[in-house]
Parts: C-alpha cells; structure tokens; sequence
C-alpha cells in the first residue's frame, strides 16, 4: 500500500500494518513520519523496540532471530531496522522476502533508508512490502510546497501570519525544514500567539537556507531571477564547488540546444530530453522558447569559457559568470554572455 505523509496520521488512527517503509532524505519529514508510527505503535501494545543498524558488518539473520524470539517486556515488539540506501544488497533483500512472506503478528517492522530508484521499486522485496505493508516516499519539497508548510506550522503554532511574514520565513528556511520548525519554535518562544508581521519575522530568524544546484537550473528554467540570485549566493556562500554548479547549468543548456535544433529541422524533438522526468520535460520545453538554436549554441560555447576560468586557464571572477549563465538561461541576461564571448575568444587563442 502507498501512502503519503499527509495520509499517514489518518492511516495509523484506523489500523496498523506488519511493517512500514520509509524511503527519502528529507529529514524532517522522515523523522515526524517515523515518530508517528512509533507512537501507534506504542498506543497498540508494541512496546519494546529493538533497532537494528545495517552497516558492513550487518548480520541479516539478526533480522529473522528478533522475528522469532518473544518480548521479555511485552506481548509486541517494534523492529526498527534502518537502511543506509533503498538497496540492502543481496543478502538483505532474500532476508527481507523471506520475513515478509509470513510477517509475525507480535512484531510489526519499521523500516527506513535513502531515496528510492526505479530500480528498487522494481524488487521482490519492495513489492512484498507493498503487497503486505506500507510504503511512504518522501520527497524533499518545492518552493510553493514549502510555503504551504511553513504557512500550517504557523497556524499550528498559534499566529495568524501576513502573506509577506510567510513569504519571508519560506525564503530565510528554504531547502531546511528542520530549521523552519526551529524558527518557528523561536518566534513562539518571542512572542505571544496572534498576530505575526513581517517586523518579527525580521527581527527574530536567521537566514537557514540551504540550497543545491539542481535548484538553481530549476529557478533559472522558471525564468525567476530573483531566486537566481539568491540560491547562487547560497551556493558561493556555502563553498559549493565551481564544477558542479556548472554541471547542473551545461546539463540544461545542452539539451536545450539539441532541443532547439532538432526542432528547427523538423525532426522529432523529444530524443533530446529522454533522460528527464516528465515534469521536467515540461519545464525544458517551454524554456527552449526563450532562444533561437543559434542563441542556445552561443550559451553552450560560453560554458566552455566558464569552465576555462574555474579552471584558471582564463582569467575572471568564476563566481560572477555563473551568475550570468544562470541568468542568461533564465532569459535574464545582466551583461550579455554574447558581449562576453566576443571579448574573449582572441585570448583564448593566445593562451
């Protein structure tokens, strides 16, 4: 059975399943998920936990062994067996088949790991969880979803928060949900329940954002250079490396540029983007709008000027032309990356 987070607390108040997996690497999420399960099952008589760590030295036949051996404490117990990926290799995976064939009915199993792959879903072992059990993936959430969440927390907390309150804690926490609820928790410590204005959230969080640079090809793909500007000083800020800032950007521009092409000449366009998900594919193709297949071209050649400097074989200020790649890709251009590349080919030459 799939879940999501929002269907979880409804789900635990009406029936417990033999076993749950959670799959994701947004903490926040993961961890309020786990914890609500723990506590139905505590509520439902499973009160000895037992927490099993996979690590290299993991013996599987742990996992069968707490299985079979009654609660000293209880009549029900909890297995709490964390995963470090969604893969728990061969061993794992027959040891897990085998438990979920025939799960005890005084043991109900947690079960926690990183981010599920397609691969993964396609596993025996996964398919008897969801056949027997339930499966929650948690995904990390995006800028509109984050600002619902921050929005009910504050409801939660008490404050009847303005539109801009909100806007302004979403972006000083974004990417960190952890360290919205800590905000959150800081303003009720501050203040009294009611009213909350853009002073005090000013005036009581700090800037937790957390940023990666998938986000920022994604916002540059918005055509939003406000977020632009924000996650690329997140990023310089936070000593991302050049490289892989630039990687994210090329990747785009790259398929953007064979979209463009492909769709000037007639030919079927969509070759250029089968490595993407659908709804990124969406985001791509309304992107591609913004240049002609010459201009897209142009921009492909300045990331080769990009990588020149990270790599100081060109003089420049790295950090300052990523900015401008991003914005130019987000149809923002500041300087002009045609005014760029025409400064600087000779040197190139010469170099």
């Amino acid at each position: 059975m799939k879940l999501t987070p929002q269907q979880l607390n409804t789900h635990l108040q009406k029936h417990l399943l033999p076993v749950y997996w959670l799959a994701g690497d947004e903490p926040l999420q993961m961890m309020e998920a786990a914890d609500a399960i723990r506590q139905a099952a505590r509520q439902n008589g499973f009160v000895e936990r037992q927490v099993l760590d996979v690590d290299a030295g993991f013996e599987w036949s742990v996992l069968q062994f707490e299985a079979a051996t009654l609660s000293l404490f209880a009549e029900r117990k909890l297995l709490d067996l964390r995963l470090p990926s969604a893969k728990p290799g061969r061993e794992g995976a027959a040891a897990l088949t085998a438990y979920l064939k025939q799960p005890p009915e005084d043991t109900l199993l947690l079960i926690t790991s990183g981010r599920l792959d397609k691969t993964a879903r396609t596993t025996a072992w996964f398919k008897a969880v969801d056949r027997v059990g339930g499966v929650l993936q948690i995904w990390d959430l995006n800028p509109a979803q984050t600002h619902q969440f921050v929005g009910e927390r504050l409801r939660r907390a008490g404050f009847q928060a303005d539109p801009e309150a909100v806007r302004l804690l979403t972006e000083n926490v974004e990417g960190n949900l952890l360290a919205a609820v800590q905000e959150i928790e800081k303003l009720r410590l501050l203040r009294e329940p009611g009213m909350l204005s853009t002073a005090d959230v000013l005036a009581a969080v700090v800037d937790s954002s957390r940023y990666d640079p998938f986000e920022l090809a994604d916002a540059a793909l918005h055509g939003d250079g406000r977020r632009v500007l924000k996650i690329m000083q997140g990023l310089q800020g936070e000593g991302v490396a050049v490289h892989v800032v630039l990687w994210a950007l090329s990747r785009d521009i790259r398929m953007l540029a064979d979209f463009s092409q492909l769709l000037a000449a007639g030919h079927d366009p969509q070759p250029a983007l089968q490595s993407m998900w659908n709804p990124r594919k969406t985001l791509l193709q309304r992107a591609a709008r913004r240049k002609t297949p010459q201009a897209w071209l142009q921009l492909l050649r300045f990331c080769t000027l990009v990588d020149r400097t990270a790599k100081g074989i060109r003089q420049g200020n790295v950090w300052d032309e990523l900015l401008q790649l991003a914005l130019d890709l987000a149809g923002q251009p500041a300087l002009g990356s045609d005014a760029l590349l025409g400064q600087t080919p000779m040197k190139l030459e010469n170099q």
